[in-house]
């Protein structure tokens, strides 16, 4: 019932205002199929209102980054499917090969 906007401003907001001060963070989306875990973290490019989790971090993270002075940055994100004991990388080139 709720939007990723308010999602993301609830929950991942501080999260990462966290990971910003040098903290690591993750977000588990745990759900049946078809439940919209994809579709809150992914969203749709258009209109910005549909925008998921994960670019919404990004937008987040980027802009505190551009902020910031004196100061050096190293960002490693992870975005992992795992189903029927697979998984699955979803930013890889191959998103359908599975994960050791």
């Amino acid at each position: 019932e709720h939007s990723t906007k308010h999602i993301y401003n609830e929950i991942t907001y501080l999260l990462v205002e966290g990971i910003m001060e040098g903290y690591n963070g993750t977000i588990f989306a745990y759900g049946q199929t078809g439940s919209g875990k994809s579709f809150t973290m992914q969203g749709v490019a258009g209109p910005s209102s549909q925008k998921g989790i994960i670019p919404r971090a990004f937008e987040h993270i980027f802009e505190s980054i551009q902020c910031a002075e004196n100061a050096k940055f190293l960002l490693r994100a992870s975005y992992l499917e795992i189903y029927n004991k697979d998984i699955r990388d979803l930013l890889g080139a191959d998103t359908k090969q599975k994960l050791e």
